[in-house]
């Protein structure tokens, strides 16, 4: 990326790249135009090198709470990617389902509904 600030732009992209594997990266690297670049960088710097950077909690938890609040916001495209990434962090599938199960208390059945069908299918892909 062209205007990544070197302190967090180069951290970010290597924790994207442990987080969410090489593939996806280079994809998204790929598909990046003009028009998409800041945002891009945005992503990169932010919740990758700022974010997930942070020695406050381990990538395992952070997989967790991640897992929990794609399935409040039903961002139901970026739930794949994240089931792998808590996998590639030590996250069982029967951890990945105590957190939807446990998430379906406070975000409602259809939200972790969605969410398990979706994990269920990344997972039986693996």
């Amino acid at each position: 990326m062209d205007h990544l600030r070197p302190d967090r732009g180069g951290t970010g992209t290597t924790t994207r790249r442990q987080v969410l594997g090489d593939e996806h990266v280079d994809r998204a690297e790929a598909a990046t135009t003009a028009f998409t670049r800041p945002f891009q960088e945005y992503v990169t710097e932010g919740a990758w090198g700022s974010v997930w950077s942070r020695p406050g909690l381990d990538r395992r938890t952070r997989s967790a709470v991640t897992l929990a609040a794609l399935t409040a916001l039903r961002a139901h495209e970026e739930l794949p990617m994240h089931v792998r990434a808590a996998r590639r962090h030590g996250l069982t599938e029967a951890e990945i389902a105590e957190i939807l199960l446990h998430t379906a208390v406070y975000t409602g059945a259809p939200a972790a509904n969605a969410a398990f069908t979706i994990a269920q299918h990344t997972l039986a892909e693996e």
